[in-house]
């Protein structure tokens, strides 16, 4: 593990391994399971999950994760999983799960090569308030972090706020507190209020990852589901120039 200069514990050597993986096989795309090693290399909470080969490999993993799950394709070919119809979600039990696997290869190989697959991946559900954090690099000021509601609603309300990384907590705060559904983090309408500590500690380390990374072209985590102190990231995209 090593000590990033504004303090984070991070294992730098495990998440640029994965990169130069990646990179010495001429892919600028991340598959999922690559980027969430990443992730969690730079202390970024993801669900508990699996890639599995075969469907038995998929229903023997659910039972040890417990339903119920999320299940997505798992291919260097296919940037847009939901797109293709590579998702399924609230998976309830083995008779769905085979259907779920079934139904997903059956999209996605109208469109890619199943030698091209490598399988699916198999984690829990998550729940909470949908966010959205993600990173991209402008030629003249460097990596920019955004942060701001996410899930389905992203491109229509577009709201987020931006900053330049790497971010300490103070400005990672000023983020969270910008945007319009802010009142939505604080237990609006009954909610439970998110942990607004551990949401500014995932921004600061999105935004030191990328700063770590200049390969890293864009980064997406959409959605992070957040309450209570729980702030996980379900989905995640990572692009390296």
């Amino acid at each position: 593990m090593q000590r990033t200069t504004i303090g984070l514990m991070v294992d730098r050597t495990r998440a640029g391994q994965v990169l130069e993986a990646a990179r010495s096989q001429r892919r600028q795309f991340i598959t999922e399971p690559e980027a969430k090693e990443v992730l969690q290399a730079y202390g970024i909470p993801t669900p508990r999950g699996r890639l599995c080969i075969s469907v038995e490999e998929a229903v023997a993993a659910t039972r040890e994760i417990g339903y119920p799950v999320a299940m997505k394709v798992v291919s260097p070919k296919i940037i847009h999983k939901t797109e293709l119809g590579g998702v399924r979600v609230n998976i309830a039990s083995d008779e769905d799960l085979r259907k779920a696997h079934a139904e997903i290869m059956a999209a996605v190989t109208a469109s890619v090569s199943r030698r091209d697959i490598q399988g699916v991946l198999v984690e829990e559900m998550a729940r909470g308030r949908e966010l959205i954090i993600g990173a991209s690099r402008d030629p003249q000021f460097g990596p920019l972090v955004m942060f701001g509601i996410g899930g389905v609603f992203v491109e229509i309300l577009k709201d987020v706020s931006y900053r330049l990384a790497p971010l300490d907590a103070a400005e990672a705060r000023e983020m969270i507190r910008e945007i319009k559904g802010y009142p939505l983090l604080t237990g609006a309408r009954g909610g439970k209020p998110v942990n607004e500590e551990a949401l500014e500690d995932v921004l600061v380390r999105v935004s030191r990852l990328v700063d770590d990374f200049g390969e890293i072209k864009e980064l997406d985590l959409n959605p992070i589901f957040a309450e209570g102190d729980s702030i996980v990231a379900a989905d995640a995209r990572i692009i390296i120039d």
